[in-house]
């Protein structure tokens, strides 16, 4: 009978150990678990921002793009059939690319981009139709 006492303290001594083990063990893949997930929320909220911040550049871009690229649609002394506006909100330049028919149409179609683009570096690559 005391063998199988002393079979039984040594049974639940080990199972005890054991448990308390696991529990620690558990404790500490929980904590684990917690960590990376705040690394990845961390992560993945760094990586909002930067694509939010991204997305308002491009947005803003396309806004100077379509004030500049309307107001020399919108005057009757060029042609802006054959003008494209482009803007790179990161550098503040806008670029005016394509063709005109005169050398009074390019000026005045970079006076206007000028007056609409304020803060903007104005690049004009216009060419003069032949």
């Amino acid at each position: 009978m005391k063998a199988i006492n002393k079979l039984g303290a040594v049974i639940l001594l080990a199972l005890s150990t054991a448990c308390g083990n696991t529990a620690d063990g558990v404790k500490q893949d929980a904590e684990n678990a917690a960590d990376k997930t705040v690394k990845a929320a961390d992560a993945a909220a760094e990586k909002t921002a930067e694509a939010a911040a991204a997305t308002g550049e491009a947005v803003g871009g396309a806004m100077e793009t379509g004030q500049v690229k309307s107001a020399i649609m919108a005057d009757k002394r060029v042609d802006a059939a054959d003008i494209n506006v482009d803007t790179d909100e990161g550098k503040k330049t806008v670029t005016l690319k394509g063709s005109v028919k005169t050398e009074a149409e390019k000026v005045i179609a970079g006076e206007i981009a000028t007056a609409k683009a304020t803060g903007y570096t104005i690049v004009n690559d216009l060419t003069i139709k032949k």
